[in-house]
């Protein structure tokens, strides 16, 4: 199957074909450093780089030229909110598409068409007039791949499948079979829903036909369920039928109410993808279903041919006595499993802000290597439980779940191992990152990987500032290290961060978030701060 590594290594494959002809350097600041056998370090181009380059080709109508003709054509340049239908609706002029392949963060998708000479018209009209997908013009370059690989029926490529494996891509609020069902069900009748979380949050969804799975597949892929989060990348399943032994917010077979094992409330009748955010942000569960309003006629979401129904949500009302509750019923969490001299309350804060914001922090005296962290909302709670429990940090296993408690009450303070205090207020520090809506927006909630994102950083560090960083505070080095292209002006730097596996990232993060960087000269120090990356390698 094409991953989003594999897209620019095509990329990379191209760019190395053409980069003779490119005036100037293609290597610099956006360069990916790896090291070779000999010790010695080879530099090639960023993702950024590569999309610029590749940018000025595509526009002087060179690049269609570089690789063979295939039937798969690489899309980039879509809006945000672009959907498989939209791209249907764009290109089927060109020809019979077979499949779709979204990778939303990126604003990138795979088309296969029916016909090589398919692929060919696409191209071609691209290079020689603009293509507007969603009301914004998009780029077109063949594939170096002859087809996308499905993860079922691989014999042959026009199958399909009735069950759906739905990857939900940066999960601020909680995603259950409520959910699920309210955005699929409009779709076509669903039979079982079963969600797991494994790497991220992923679930599998079994429609009644396979007519009911294509159809939701071209409405729902790459769409959000709320506003900037929660994003459905979509792909067929390999099984062909869910089992399915309760009902809850986990798992559901619709054909089966037997099974029933708690009271769903009404959460499920609602009838539409779900506005902004959870009815019930600032109260307590997502509210009463409403009613479907038509779309607007110059509605983008509008499906032409495709035999979508036409649909728009209605903000629901912003409380219910009987709405549905989510998963952490308290905004309190507690962590058990902590290193007894090597985690204190700004350690566990440094770990836990990226999924909600921290207002207290308090080691318990009567149950060492256990604390209590007081989160914004139960929703955080949820976040960090879904995303941090069960990870190692400094060879221990921490486990996160819902404290009995609703707040943290500063008794019974004492010193920690290290010296600092048992208990820390951090309702009041700017370093919190869910502070408003807009600044909420802005973070991806992304589980623990080997990939560190960082920012905040002035631009006279450099890789080897970074290393002594990391070896000053007995932390694991990094073994790959990028920095991202930064406009003239810009006052700091950002880029990536890869170690040798997950568990290292996680402590290098745990420790050296929110670090303190002073400048010679400097009247402040900037604030390091660093985030687990989409990528998972660079």
């Amino acid at each position: 199957m094409h991953s989003e590594a594999q897209i620019v290594a095509e990329i990379s494959q191209t760019l190395g074909k053409t980069s003779q002809g490119l005036s100037g350097p293609c290597v610099g600041r956006g360069a990916v450093l790896t090291a070779r056998g000999d010790g010695s370090q080879q530099q090639t181009p960023s993702s950024i780089q590569l999309s610029s380059l590749l940018g000025q080709h595509w526009e002087n109508g060179m690049d269609s030229h570089q690789i063979s003709p295939s039937p798969v054509v690489h899309v980039r340049g879509l809006c945000e909110a672009v959907v498989e239908a939209d791209l249907v609706e764009a290109l089927d002029k060109f020809g019979a598409i077979c499949y779709v392949m979204m990778m939303p963060f990126k604003r990138q998708a795979l088309v296969e068409f029916s016909e090589a000479q398919s692929a060919d018209r696409c191209v071609s009209c691209g290079a020689k007039e603009p293509v507007y997908i969603a009301g914004q013009q998009a780029y077109f370059n063949y594939s170096t791949s002859k087809r996308i690989t499905r993860p079922t029926n691989a014999d042959n490529p026009d199958s399909g499948n009735k069950v759906l494996l739905l990857s939900i891509q940066n999960p601020l609020y909680p995603v259950t079979t409520d959910v699920l069902y309210t955005v699929c069900n409009p779709m076509g009748s669903v039979l079982r829903i079963v969600i797991f979380k494994r790497n991220g949050i992923q679930a599998m969804v079994e429609f009644e036909s396979v007519q009911c799975a294509q159809k939701a597949k071209s409405a729902l892929n790459g769409a959000d369920i709320y506003a900037g989060c929660c994003t459905l990348k979509i792909e067929y399943a390999r099984p062909t039928r869910l089992n399915v032994i309760r009902n809850d917010a986990e798992s559901w077979d619709y054909t089966k109410p037997y099974l029933v094992r708690r009271d769903r409330g009404k959460g499920r009748k609602r009838q539409a993808i779900l506005g902004e955010h959870p009815s019930s942000y600032n109260d307590k569960g997502y509210g009463q279903p409403c009613p479907l309003l038509p779309l607007p006629g110059n509605s983008r979401y509008k499906l032409g041919s495709l035999d979508v129904p036409d649909m728009v949500s209605y903000p629901p009302p912003q409380s219910s006595s009987s709405s549905y509750s989510s998963q952490a019923s308290s905004s309190v969490a507690m962590v058990s499993g902590l290193h007894p001299s090597k985690m204190n309350c700004t350690r566990i804060f440094n770990l836990f802000c990226l999924y909600g914001n921290i207002e207290k922090v308090k080691f318990m005296k009567s149950v060492p290597g256990t604390s209590l962290v007081e989160m914004g909302d139960e929703y955080a709670v949820d976040r960090a439980i879904t995303h941090l429990n069960s990870i190692r940090v400094f060879a221990k296993r921490l486990n996160v779940c819902v404290s009995k408690q609703h707040s943290v009450i500063p008794s019974q303070v004492f010193e920690l191992e290290d010296g600092s205090s048992s208990y820390k207020d951090f309702s009041m520090t700017r370093n919190n990152r869910f502070s408003s809506a807009g600044q909420a927006s802005k973070n991806i909630i992304q589980p623990p990987s080997a990939v560190l994102h960082f920012y905040n950083v002035p631009p006279c560090v450099s890789q080897d500032h970074l290393l002594r960083l990391c070896e000053e505070h007995d932390v694991p080095g990094f073994v790959k290290f990028k920095v991202f292209d930064a406009k003239p002006s810009s006052k700091t730097i950002s880029g990536l961060l890869e170690f040798d596996s997950k568990t290292q990232a996680v402590e290098v993060l745990t420790v050296l978030n929110h670090y303190q960087i002073r400048i010679p000269n400097g009247s402040n120090p900037y604030t390091l701060k660093l985030c687990f990356s989409t990528s998972s390698h660079l």
